[in-house]
């Protein structure tokens, strides 16, 4: 077989131009409308055509003539081949699937898909069994682009590289499969990106070095795991990429050591007295913490007082986490209430937590708006966010 012969099924009706090989088995059949279908060699049939590309059929040759030999008339000479009568090397196989493949299918491109959009997810293989499934790793190229990638677990100088590749457009590919006893090596998560096209121009985008903190905890609760366009099955989905920002993670114990390098000895009992102030407040507003304000909006207390009974031997990044937790539980909780209204009481103190929500809103919810509270009713100590 040969490219560009005409062949037909042999166990199926239609045929086609032989457009290449893959392997020695498959041959890429092309028909009348231009698509590529591949078979087995073993289910295609050469036919012979004619000038207007009419099949021909074979019909019985008489038996030639036998001729005299050049041994028997010395006057008769060898007539040359008109064919190679070459002998082919040890090793040289001149069987047309072992040439290279001349079809490619080149990746198709969607609207909208010049905006680079990368994520990884976690599916548990069995939903209903948390605590007893392995998980499957993926990752996602929701854009036009080829995307060169690194994946290392670890921390500091102790990094151990998971998975690198190219992975093609729009596509997602499974990195991994893993149990739960591997959770906490993989808790720090390193990417580094690069995006290009190929054989067209593109627009540049910047590389992408971040480090994804994956939450163990969330592992062990059925709610995180939840529909996506990506998957049949729920999932957990953290963005590296979102219309073209890499994620950049809040770095906590930086925060506090800022805090705390800017914050002048002479202060402490100012800061004493108006915690002080700060916890009498939360205790009257402990029962109500979570009530309606107005019609339609509603106030949530993210003193550390008003969610905890005890703080006693918790550090200062456990008990941010706590606060940025209640804050993200409400804004999912309200996340599809276009309009909705709602008020964090942060207090003033040295800023961190509402730069951390601040942050937040920057990546997690970019789409709703931010604004100080009134005044009137807060000082400056919370943030009115309307979901969008």
């Amino acid at each position: 077989m040969e490219i560009g012969q005409k062949v037909r099924f042999l166990n199926e009706v239609g045929g086609g131009i032989i457009a290449g090989f893959q392997g020695k088995d498959i041959v890429l059949i092309e028909d009348e409308d231009g698509f590529n279908i591949p078979m087995l060699r073993s289910q295609v049939v050469v036919i012979e055509t004619n000038a207007n590309n009419f099949e021909v059929k074979k019909v019985a040759k008489p038996a030639p003539k036998q001729e005299a030999k050049p041994a028997d008339n010395p006057k008769m000479q060898p007539i040359k081949p008109n064919y190679d009568t070459r002998i082919l090397a040890d090793g040289e196989n001149d069987d047309p699937s072992e040439r290279p493949i001349a079809f490619q299918a080149k990746p198709l491109e969607r609207k909208g898909g010049d905006v680079m959009n990368v994520h990884l997810a976690f599916i548990p293989e069995n939903v209903r069994k948390l605590t007893q499934t392995q998980f499957e790793a993926y990752l996602i190229n929701d854009s036009n682009y080829y995307i060169h990638v690194t994946i290392a677990t670890g921390e500091n100088a102790a990094w151990h590289l998971m998975w690198q590749g190219v992975i093609e457009p729009n596509v997602k590919i499974r990195l991994k499969t893993f149990d739960r006893n591997e959770l906490p090596a993989m808790e720090r998560m390193a990417v580094q990106l690069h995006a290009w096209k190929a054989d067209k121009p593109f627009a540049l985008k910047p590389a992408v070095d971040t480090v994804l903190r994956i939450d163990s905890v969330k592992f062990y609760k059925l709610h995180v795991f939840q529909p996506s366009p990506f998957f049949r099955e729920p999932a957990l989905i953290y963005d590296i990429v979102s219309r073209d920002e890499p994620f950049e993670e809040f770095d906590v114990e930086e925060a506090f050591d800022k805090a705390e390098a800017t914050a002048e000895q002479d202060d402490k009992a100012r800061l004493k007295e108006a915690k002080r102030l700060e916890k009498q407040k939360a205790a009257q507003r402990q029962a109500e913490k979570r009530k309606p304000f107005g019609d339609d909006v509603i106030e949530v207390d993210l003193h550390i007082s008003a969610l905890l009974d005890n703080t006693e031997g918790l550090s200062s990044s456990v008990l941010l986490n706590t606060q940025l937790t209640e804050f993200r539980t409400f804004m999912e909780r309200n996340r599809g209430k276009k309009g909705q209204k709602i008020v964090f009481i942060h207090g003033k103190g040295e800023g961190v937590l509402r730069e951390a929500i601040i942050k937040e809103l920057h990546h997690r919810y970019r789409n709703c708006e931010y604004q100080d509270a009134s005044f009137r009713e807060y000082g400056f100590g919370a943030t009115l966010v309307t979901i969008c």
